[in-house]
């Protein structure tokens, strides 16, 4: 609740991001590429430390991220100690044109486990648009991430790619921890996909959704979106329909039944007059 005269919070969330690695990897170069937010450090002592705010829109929501770049350089290593305490999320940068910033990811995890245990990190290659320089091959460095239970990411500050993906996941990642995410999954807008996709299935059994004139793709999505709803028993023009088994109801008459057959549920009604044994001639309403 705001008060008259006291300033309305721009923003939802508030994280703190450490972006660590070694020298010269381009930390300071996926700042540089934010256009919004200040650049100027709240406090007076950060030498060493660069600085930076942006706001990011992640489901509805606004999370303002206070950016650190930590230098690579030994001599602050006491630095980093300092500002890892309250961080709640870490980039761990390497440029994929210099194979020995890759190879140095190790020491900084030590560090990281040392003074920040448990924050949730991510791992970013940097200056994707030398790829024809490249010493660090992609697969490598996902396999490390993967290893290490880390997501990965190649960004290029130049162009522009990658760097605010990188920059939502990891936040994705640090309030779905705190159990942040259960607070705005009720007012969650469902995308243009997801509403095809439930109006689809809410009026086509799943194993009839191969006989929809649609690429193999799509079909392959709505199958999938239906087991994960649970939208296998429909309700279609007021009728309830199942899918039957195979194994117990296959025999019939005539031995044309198939295993995965359409079966149209009786519905139980009380009887209408009491049960008469007669026959069509003589049978009376009493």
């Amino acid at each position: 609740m705001g008060t008259q005269g006291s300033p309305v919070k721009s923003y939802d969330y508030l994280l703190k991001f450490l972006l660590v690695g070694d020298s010269d990897v381009g930390k300071g170069e996926i700042l540089e590429s934010l256009q919004d937010g200040a650049s100027e450090s709240p406090y007076s002592y950060s030498n060493g430390i660069d600085y930076k705010t942006t706001t990011i829109l992640l489901d509805g929501r606004r999370v303002k991220l206070e950016l650190w770049d930590t230098s690579g350089q030994g001599r602050f290593c006491t630095i980093f100690r300092s500002y890892s305490r309250g961080a709640q999320g870490i980039l761990l940068v390497y440029d994929i044109t210099n194979r020995w910033s890759f190879d140095g990811i190790d020491r900084w995890i030590k560090e990281i486990d040392e003074h920040a245990p448990g924050v949730p990190r991510i791992l970013v290659g940097n200056r994707l648009h030398l790829a024809f320089k490249r010493q660090v091959p992609t697969e490598q460095a996902r396999a490390y991430a993967e290893k290490n239970g880390m997501t990965f990411f190649e960004v290029s500050p130049l162009c522009n790619f990658n760097v605010t993906e990188s920059f939502t996941e990891l936040s994705r990642i640090v309030l779905m921890r705190h159990g942040m995410e259960k607070i705005w999954r009720p007012n969650r807008v469902f995308s243009l996909q997801d509403l095809c996709c439930r109006a689809i299935v809410s009026c086509t059994p799943v194993h009839l959704i191969d006989k929809l004139p649609l690429p193999v793709a799509i079909k392959s999505h709505l199958k999938s979106f239906s087991m994960a709803n649970g939208m296998n028993a429909v309700m279609m023009h007021g009728r309830s329909y199942s899918v039957a088994g195979g194994s117990g109801g296959a025999a019939g008459s005539g031995g044309g039944s198939k295993g995965n057959s359409l079966k149209r549920s009786k519905s139980i009604r009380p009887p209408q007059s009491p049960p008469q044994n007669c026959s069509r001639s003589n049978c009376k309403i009493s």
